[in-house]
């Protein structure tokens, strides 16, 4: 199972706010119940197996191109750890535990 952070950002959209969008690629992801995802304020993260979320990614892009975004920036930052599970709550509570001593 993989973490991935994705951020797409419109460009060129008249806009600086990019909320609607924002609240577009959440409902896409919605519609994939096998993935977990938290939206931060940067980002969104998205737990679960690499095909569907590459996929979800994708279905992202398109749905912002159907709301007539001509151009889109998107960042990706994939962390595919493979010895062992973990979710994203894990990795932010290891870090907090770290942080109490």
């Amino acid at each position: 199972m993989a973490i991935v952070a994705v951020s797409i950002a419109p460009l060129g959209t008249g806009s600086t706010s990019v909320s609607t969008y924002v609240a577009e690629t959440q409902r896409v992801l919605e519609r994939h119940p096998n993935l977990r995802f938290r939206l931060d304020p940067m980002f969104t993260t998205i737990e679960g197996e690499l095909p569907e979320i590459f996929q979800a990614i994708q279905e992202m892009h398109e749905a912002l191109v159907a709301m007539g975004a001509k151009r889109l920036s998107t960042v990706v930052k994939i962390d595919d750890r493979r010895d062992v599970s973990h979710s994203m709550e894990e990795k932010v509570a290891a870090v907090e535990e770290k942080t109490r001593r």
